[in-house]
């Protein structure tokens, strides 16, 4: 859980310290699903803020969709409710003495929802696909470059998809060979990008692949159903063909995007939903309600900056200015008031201790952006200078829910009213539309966020590597390159040395303005006593449902 992020570590032996990190359709429904209610049905009815963007694996780059992909799908193994590996599609692995060679052996009774027997063949086909340059994944790179044999090659056109490090000895057997240690492999196979395919189906599909409930397939706890890509409510169904269906105690959950705050509380409080989170105007009201919870997160939002798309934001003063230009201690406060504290940093607190003294590395780290106007309008005032202007106007990129419209408004306003000649102009679009501009790289000031992938700070410092499929800022540093790619290479089993890197890499960062850290956010929610067995993971899905239960 959230709150017990130090205890995860301790679980995991310290491991890590040595290597990390709508329309609501109806459509055919798949294999496993019941459409008809009945009075002896459990079911636990939800909120999402969004549609889903993607249900493709190896495109999928969001919390909402890494959520529905770990409640239908399973890879090799899932997150159990204290965050430890727990048996999925691999049963058991064995290592080699140098580290590099993994050997999972595969459960012979998993099924995709058409009947087809899960095989090692299909997590092959998986991985090479999401690294093969042709299918354009930011994940896939992303995750397995510096990992697995000839991914980063591959991804690059210097080498064929079917080099990558992954074979299947027989049905049952998945060899993996790494290009380093990785002792934290283990829980990246849980995580989204790492997930199956049936390589027949999907490429009977095409185009249509994870468009609709009927152009998917599931291995998992659930399969997803009255959903397409334009959906605004969905199901997931209970998967009678999951190889561990008897644990699966809910027969349906129910979903529905609701942006706005109001409706979503009526809602609750009506007793239609079962959840909803808490915008700031609502805290207040409701912090004494039995059912009030706030949940710690290790998500951090921070402004991107588009050096090739403005002028002025390839200067790195005037990125320096707008970093400190705004006041995040009353944006936390007042306009989020939600638990959520101000960042300073990239990593975020209580995430991660520094290998030898065990203290926190947001700690260690320090305050290093934080509001100060002063400063700013002194960089400010040297980058007008050295782009030749007195005023600047940038656009301002955001999603469209009420709670960022809130936030950025007030960004806006104070950056526009700190610094004497800049206009910001706001544009919000719905998620999905805002990370096809993000990847395009079409537009300048951008909010964006990002919660790890696995327990350790390379998932956050690879981010801003020059050739990272996350980056789309074009910032570029050499000594930052290397700084980060050593953790994973040549500093991969010095554990001290590894985190030193970390602290100059992120100090380097900032000194570069290449982004501007907003805050580190906690979930204020109303949270109804009939859930149960829902669990909230400190990296990867958000929300782990195979086990959720009605608390009668």
């Amino acid at each position: 859980m959230k709150a017990k992020k130090w205890l995860l570590f301790l679980a995991f032996g310290l491991v890590l310290s040595v290597l990390a990190a709508c329309s609501g359709d109806k459509t055919k429904e798949p294999a496993g699903t019941k459409t008809n209610d009945t009075a002896e049905e459990k079911v636990l009815k939800f909120l999402n803020p969004e549609a889903i963007p993607s249900m493709d694996p190896s495109l999928a780059t969001d919390e909402s969709s890494f959520i529905y992909l770990a409640a239908t799908m399973e890879g090799l193994y899932r997150l159990d409710e204290k965050t430890q590996p727990s048996p999925g599609i691999a049963t058991s692995h064995k290592v080699s003495t140098d580290g590099l060679t993994w050997t999972f052996t595969l459960r012979e009774d998993a099924k995709w929802t058409n009947g087809d027997p899960v095989t090692a063949h299909d997590f092959v086909f998986a991985w090479q696909r999401a690294v093969d340059p042709a299918t354009k994944s930011e994940y896939g790179p992303y995750m397995m470059s510096g990992v697995i044999k000839n991914a980063e090659a591959i991804n690059k056109g210097e080498a064929a998809a079917d080099q990558l490090g992954v074979k299947a000895e027989g049905d049952f057997t998945l060899v993996v060979e790494l290009e380093n240690p990785t002792p934290y492999f283990e829980t990246l196979t849980t995580f989204g990008t790492f997930f199956p395919l049936n390589k027949k189906f999907v490429e009977e599909k095409g185009n249509s692949f994870a468009t609709s409930s009927e152009n998917l397939l599931a291995n998992g706890p659930y399969v997803i159903s009255n959903w397409s890509s334009t959906s605004d409510s969905w199901e997931l169904v209970k998967n009678k063909d999951y190889w561990d269906a008897k644990t699966v105690k809910m027969d349906k959950l129910t979903f529905k995007v609701v942006k706005d705050p109001q409706t979503a509380l009526n809602l609750y409080e009506e007793g239609t939903v079962d959840r909803m989170d808490l915008t700031s105007d609502l805290v207040d009201q409701y912090s004494t309600n039995d059912d009030y919870t706030i949940s710690a997160d290790t998500f951090v939002y921070f402004l991107k900056f588009n050096q090739t798309k403005s002028e002025a934001l390839a200067n790195k003063n005037i990125r320096a200015a707008l970093s400190r230009a705004f006041d995040k201690d009353a944006l936390v406060g007042e306009i989020l008031n939600n638990g959520s504290i101000a960042a300073n940093g990239l990593i975020p607190k209580d995430f991660t201790p520094i290998p030898g003294s065990g203290e926190d590395f947001r700690k260690v780290s320090g305050d290093l952006v934080k509001y100060d106007l002063k400063a700013a309008k002194e960089f400010w005032a040297k980058g007008l200078a050295e782009i030749g202007t007195d005023s600047v106007e940038l656009e301002f990129l955001a999603d469209d829910d009420q709670t960022t419209k809130n936030l950025v408004q007030y960004v806006a306003n104070q950056l526009s009213t700190n610094l004497e000649g800049l206009k910001v102009t706001i544009k919000q679009v719905p998620k999905k539309q805002r990370l096809a501009l993000d990847s395009a790289m079409d537009y300048q000031l951008q909010l964006s966020r990002w919660g790890p992938d696995f327990l350790d700070p390379f998932t956050f410092m690879n981010l801003w590597t020059t050739d990272s499929g996350n980056n789309w800022t074009g910032y570029s540093s050499a000594t930052y390159d290397k700084l980060v790619r050593d953790t994973v290479s040549t500093l991969a089993t010095d554990a001290k040395a590894r985190y030193n890197n970390f602290l100059e890499a992120e100090k380097l960062l900032f000194e570069d303005a290449a982004i501007a850290p907003v805050y580190q956010s906690s979930r204020a929610q109303l949270v109804s006593p009939r859930i149960q067995g829902v669990f909230v993971n400190p990296f990867g899905a958000t929300y782990e449902y195979k086990w959720a239960d009605v608390n009668k």
